[in-house]
């Protein structure tokens, strides 16, 4: 599954210098995470909702390439990489217009919430199936 979400550099996404305060990154791929499960029919929402499934941050990982600046256009490309047992990961490509600004990636338990405390659990094959699908 792949989505493309895009946004502008706020000014007060900058730091001192300009750039992009490294944080806002993680907080990108998180929305873009978001916007890709909600384009499946998956919003995080209707998972806790219905299905009684969170999906926390295991691991979170991006290496920075060029510069993002204030004003200028982001494309975040979100793709689901693999469906484990009991977990998602999710590649995400930062582009200012065809340049790699950044790339990194999440990983996400699937955890159930009708119990208490909440644990993970297998994914079930229809929705590793909408997952993956293309």
């Amino acid at each position: 599954m792949k989505n493309e979400y895009s946004f502008k550099v706020a000014w007060g996404d900058t730091d001192a210098a300009g750039i992009v305060f490294y944080p806002n990154f993680y907080r990108w791929m998180d929305q873009a995470a978001h916007e890709l499960f909600s384009v499946a029919g998956l919003s995080m929402a209707k998972l806790q909702k219905e299905e009684h499934i969170v999906l926390p941050l295991l691991e979170a990982f991006c290496q920075f390439k060029a510069p993002l600046t204030y004003d200028e256009q982001v494309i975040v490309r979100s793709e689901i990489l693999e469906v484990k047992q009991k977990v998602v990961k999710i590649s995400h490509k930062f582009y200012k217009q065809e340049t790699i600004a950044a790339e990194g990636y999440e990983v996400r338990a699937w955890v159930s919430v009708e119990e208490t405390p909440p644990r993970a659990i297998v994914v079930p094959e229809h929705m590793k199936r909408i997952l993956l699908s293309n």
